[in-house]
Formats: C-alpha cells, sequence, structure tokens
C-alpha cells in the first residue's frame, strides 16, 4: 500500500504528517528523546522490524529529524541524536503525552512524568502565547490565511 504524500500541502499539519504521520516515527523519536539511540536499542524497545527500522530512520535522518553518528568504527555501528528539527518535534511528542495522560492513562495514572529543567518540578506541558505568555487553546485562536495560504482566485 501506497503511503499518501502530504509535503506538498499548504498546511503545515499536513506537512508535519509527511515527516511523522507514519505510526513508529513518532515513537522512534521518544525513543531517542529519552536516551534509546542506537539501532538495536531502539528495535528491541519497539519490538518493530528491521526492515521498517531502517526505512524509518532512513526518513527522518533524509527529513533532517535525526543525524547518524558513527560511535565505534570497528565494527562500523551508529547511534541516532534529534538534531535541532528533532528536538522542536519532541514537543509536540509531549504536548501528545499530556492529552494521553488526561485521556488514555486510565486510573494507573500517567506512565512517565516529565521534570522541568528551570523549576525542577513535575510538570506537563503547557502551549502558551508567544505574544503575551497566556495559556493558548484551539478554542482561544481564530485561523487567518498566512503568508504561504494558496492565493484564492477572486
Amino acid at each position: 500500500m501506497q503511503r499518501t504524500q502530504f509535503g506538498e500541502m499548504a498546511c503545515s499539519i499536513a506537512r508535519t504528517l509527511d515527516v511523522i504521520g507514519e505510526p513508529w516515527s513518532p515513537l522512534i523519536l521518544r525513543d531517542v528523546f529519552v536516551g534509546i539511540s542506537r539501532f538495536e536499542q531502539i528495535q528491541q524497545d519497539l519490538g518493530i522490524s528491521r526492515k521498517v527500522l531502517t526505512e524509518r530512520l532512513k526518513w527522518l535522518v533524509e527529513c533532517e529529524v535525526l543525524e547518524r553518528r558513527e560511535y565505534s568504527s570497528r565494527p562500523p555501528r551508529h547511534e541516532y541524536v534529534l538534531t535541532t528539527k528533532g528536538s522542536e518535534l519532541c514537543d509536540l511528542l509531549l504536548t501528545m503525552a499530556r492529552w494521553g495522560d488526561r485521556w488514555t492513562a486510565g486510573e494507573a495514572g500517567p506512565p512517565v512524568l516529565f521534570r522541568h529543567h528551570a523549576c525542577g518540578e513535575v510538570s506537563h506541558v503547557e502551549p502558551t502565547c508567544s505574544v503575551c505568555g497566556k495559556p493558548m487553546h484551539a478554542t482561544d485562536v481564530d485561523p487567518l490565511p498566512g503568508p504561504g495560504a494558496p492565493r484564492r482566485a477572486s
């Protein structure tokens, strides 16, 4: 089955899905984010086939979300590290974790907690406005055409 390509759509959400929309990709990024960075480690943690993992890692490197670095020359071995682009995608993963903690964690509660470096407290991601600093949720915004929006015929 051919994967749908979203990269050419005039939509930032679609373009993001073009990079990480395949189900294994966010889980691979999560693993690298928490320090599971070598092929064998990722494969073991996720229970993913070598073929699929190889394809996903290659794609994430091509998209400049991960960087492949050699950690041993004999035999040649590589690990994967987040690029700046990849680190910013992990912000999205933290938002997904917050949603999952609220809606899917059940009585046991969240499987992972996040400690904020600046204050040392366990917290969760809360989107805020980059201008005024107030909380910003979908009900607090109006989507407007941006400079990259397609022009409409009059």
